[in-house]
């Protein structure tokens, strides 16, 4: 699908940094009294981040900054689709989950996915916070990272919103449905 080298072609890279952009400017209350210049700055100095950026903007992420980090200087990115990233969906939890399936596996996991990406998945008030800039995964589900505790014993969570509420929930690690994805976070 893509080299190894984690690094996009330059007209690859204009054509995201000009997605992102658009996004940015579109959608302002998400990150209010944020500069774009400044954001383009830090995503141009790191290339490896810009390639996980378009791993989750051509999965269907529509990666949006939500926050800024003053002590680092990081931008945070959230995948800020409405519904759960369609090149994301109909997967398990993790490895140990994709393994523990005798039959009818799924493709790939959400850890293993986001790993890959170089993303990391959102906790549950990571979720919690995004549900407070719009309105995500109406008619999808989100897998959120899942404390060690409650997976070890063979459960993961997700998260969706119905009702106008934000609703935590839990499955076994190894089920996997056509309108359950995850939702990744990056800092650049």
């Amino acid at each position: 699908m893509h080299s190894n080298k984690k690094e996009l072609p330059q007209e690859q890279r204009d054509e995201l940094l000009s997605t992102i952009k658009v996004r940015f400017e579109k959608n302002m209350s998400r990150h209010q009294g944020l500069e774009w210049t400044k954001v383009q700055a830090r995503l141009e100095a790191d290339t490896k981040k810009l390639w996980s950026l378009n791993e989750m903007e051509t999965s269907g992420g529509e990666p949006d900054v939500v926050g800024h980090d003053k002590k680092t200087g990081e931008y945070i990115f959230f995948d800020c689709s409405a519904e759960s990233p369609k090149g994301r969906r109909s997967i398990c939890y993790d490895h140990e989950a994709l393994e523990s399936r005798k039959e009818h596996k799924p493709e790939n996991s959400a850890v293993e996915m986001a790993r890959d990406m170089g993303i990391e998945l959102l906790t549950e008030e990571q979720y919690r916070a995004l549900q407070q800039l719009g309105n995500f995964d109406l008619k999808t589900s989100s897998w959120v990272v899942t404390p060690a505790a409650i997976r070890k014993l063979g459960g993961a969570f997700f998260c969706d919103r119905r009702y106008n509420h934000v609703f935590l929930y839990h499955n076994g690690a190894e089920s996997y449905y056509a309108a359950r994805g995850f939702r990744g976070w990056l800092r650049v």
